[in-house]
């Protein structure tokens, strides 16, 4: 679990505009690690979390794109039905509103980040690790001898 910075880049809803940003990205060789877009009659929205946030903002000054930048909370789940859903329900029942989330597509080791936009990010990462710790320590440990490691 960690914080990122997610950008809300405001463009206009015509062909090849999301090409022209994305292919900029690219040119600077920057990596995206979580994308969403929306879109009304006028205009799109991406929200978009970068590796490298300051040099996404120079690219951004360079397209003249408006954007906004907010704090965002990144939450590593098992790429599983029901792993967002549990996270949401943790968060509920300690009172902290998710005004909205989405996940990655995938990451290393056949897990997914979600996305989430809440209320107290410092209350919901605090409810999220405690969650963590008690569930880590309901589980039982197994051992098992050298030699079925074999």
């Amino acid at each position: 679990m960690y914080l990122a910075t997610q950008f809300s880049i405001f463009m206009v809803n015509k062909p090849g505009v999301l090409a022209q940003v994305l292919g900029e990205f690219a040119r600077a060789k920057i990596n995206i690690i979580a994308l969403t877009m929306m879109d009304s009659v006028e205009h799109g929205v991406m929200r978009v979390i970068f590796a490298v946030p300051d040099r996404a903002k120079k690219v951004l000054a360079k397209v003249n794109m408006p954007h906004s930048e907010t704090e965002v909370l990144c939450v590593n789940l098992a790429n599983r039905s029901g792993a967002l859903a549990t996270v949401a329900e943790k968060l509920a029942r300690n009172h902290i509103n998710i005004s909205y989330a989405y996940c990655t597509a995938g990451a290393r080791g056949g897990r997914t980040t979600g996305v989430l936009k809440v209320a107290d990010v410092k209350k919901a990462m605090r409810v999220l690790q405690q969650t963590d710790k008690k569930t880590a320590k309901s589980r039982p440990t197994v051992r098992r001898s050298r030699a079925a490691m074999k």
